[in-house]
């Protein structure tokens, strides 16, 4: 029988106004790797902050007991000495440092209260290779891709000798290549160095993929554990115990009622902000009807968000070229209030650092991309603010203990719905989303799709872009194929399969 390395005892977490975890059990076992899955807001990283000393003892009830010793983590250095590691999914890395020094960051190799820089980078190719990173230890963080980044955060973890690695949403960021690397490196490490893996994701292929075994966690109390039987466990399966009830369906169906277009964007070209002489996007062309939702698919780094950016007024790029016309007439967007002005609307992929104020509360960041329209004379009127406000958490059903809860203490799919209704408070034409449904789950995509849905029956544009190509084909009307700054292909939805994508993403990549 194995062991269990860690077990978790009646688990209270509370939040002002929200029980977060509820008495929760959970059992680890030696050498495996345990998922935890659940919904947005249902408590799987606030248990695994709980563990690893983000939320110190005192500030939770009940007991935690790693290879059979009650811990009592006052932080998070305190939980890692003993052999715990937590990667989270915003990276935590230094990107004007090396990859040696941010392996060893905290952590550094030194002699007689000096650096070693000899051991440092010897000891840090020695791990590289371990994990297969195939880079220099001197290389720039900011130069590499952000799955060799994600593998960066692994190598620091094992500088420090962990036994047992928490990953919060490791593939959240990374094209299905990396993600399988990824996923198959965790493999690797638990087979060979029989590091114990805990795993938070909303890709539930890959749970069913690399999990010994599931737990499911929903509104703050472990639901069920199931094992992974030879075979695999569906995903229908652990869907209904995360959301309590059968999804037959994961996009929900529209009705398209699409009209003449309204935006399109012609010959569009950008420069790196940082390089004069290199192109990023190319000769970029495409048009959006009223009421159509259009994909943009591509690899990682094929210039989707790049793209996005500059047409919302210059976010991104310098020496930009090109047209932009809605409804018949060419427009002038040189800053992002102009962009607003004009009624485009773009939903960053990076909600917590381009896309909220995470220490202003719901209704703040509900009504800041649209101040003027509760404004008189430049003071917002507090009352119309709190109104749009709750008329939108009602709207997009957002989890939250009320609309002056703060952002930052919302759950993932909770904070995307809080950018959401910022843009749909300031009533745009042309919506450009980007990575809509990054990092939350089945339930809260769906309605995500819903939101969608409904903005195109109102006649907006919606221009959707992901690294999902399910969702792509999922949601769109048609579809764009970009590769290295060009758009390489064009599909209706009815011709579209994730093959036919690929190949001509593979075509293009071979002319």
């Amino acid at each position: 029988m194995a062991q269990h390395i860690l077990e978790m005892k009646n688990i209270t977490k509370i939040f002002p106004g929200v029980i977060a975890l509820d008495k929760v059990n959970l059992q680890v076992e030696e050498g495996e790797i345990h998922a935890l899955v659940g919904e947005n807001g249902a408590g799987k990283s606030t248990l695994m902050n709980v563990l690893s000393g983000i939320y110190p003892f005192g500030d939770y009830e009940g007991d935690i007991l790693y290879k059979g010793e009650i811990c009592r983590f006052k932080n998070i250095r305190e939980s890692e000495q003993k052999g715990i590691a937590i990667i989270h999914q915003e990276l935590a890395l230094s990107p004007y440092m090396t990859i040696a020094e941010n392996i060893f960051i905290g952590n550094e190799r030194q002699k007689n209260g000096v650096i070693d820089w000899d051991e440092t980078n010897f000891q840090a190719a020695e791990i590289m290779e371990q994990i297969g990173i195939r880079e220099k230890p001197s290389a720039v963080i900011r130069n590499i891709g952000v799955g060799k980044q994600q593998l960066v955060e692994i190598a620091k973890a094992l500088a420090k000798k962990c036994e047992l690695l928490i990953l919060d949403e490791p593939t959240a960021a990374l094209n299905d290549d990396d993600a399988n690397h990824l996923l198959e490196l965790l493999k690797k490490l638990n087979k060979e160095q029989h590091i114990t893996c805990i795993i938070i994701s909303h890709k539930l292929n890959e749970i069913a993929k690399v999990a010994d075994r599931i737990t499911i966690i929903r509104d703050g109390q472990v639901i069920e554990t199931l094992e992974n039987v030879p075979g695999g466990i569906s995903e229908s399966r652990i869907i209904k115990g995360m959301v309590g009830r059968e999804m037959v369906d994961r996009f929900p169906k529209r009705e398209s009622h699409i009209g003449d277009v309204a935006f399109e964007v012609k010959n569009w070209t950008v420069y790196d902000p940082l390089d004069d002489e290199r192109i990023v996007i190319d000769d970029v062309s495409i048009n959006i009807r009223k009421g159509e939702v259009v994909g943009l698919a591509g690899l990682m780094g094929a210039g989707r968000t790049e793209f996005a950016m500059s047409v919302f007024g210059k976010a991104y790029g310098k020496n930009i070229s090109g047209t932009i016309i809605k409804d018949g007439e060419a427009i002038h967007l040189n800053n992002v209030s102009q962009a607003i002005d004009h009624g485009l609307a773009y939903v960053t992929e990076d909600r917590k650092n381009a896309g909220l104020v995470l220490i202003q509360d719901i209704r703040k960041n509900t009504s800041m991309a649209n101040l003027k329209s509760l404004s008189n004379k430049g003071v917002v009127d507090d009352d119309k603010e709190i109104h749009i406000g709750k008329e939108y958490a009602e709207k997009l059903k957002t989890k939250c203990s009320s609309i002056f809860q703060k952002a930052g203490n919302l759950s993932g799919g909770n904070q995307q719905k809080v950018v959401l209704s910022k843009w749909l408070f300031a009533e745009p034409d042309v919506l450009l989303l980007d990575e809509p449904t990054r990092g939350i789950d089945v339930g809260a995509k769906y309605e995500i799709y819903n939101i969608i849905n409904d903005m195109a029956s109102d006649g907006k544009c919606v221009l959707v872009i992901s690294s999902e190509l399910t969702e792509i084909l999922g949601v769109a009307d048609r579809i764009y194929i970009m590769n290295e700054g060009k758009i390489v292909g064009e599909m209706p939805k009815e011709k579209a399969t994730q093959e036919n994508v690929m190949q001509c993403i593979i075509r293009s990549a071979s002319n």
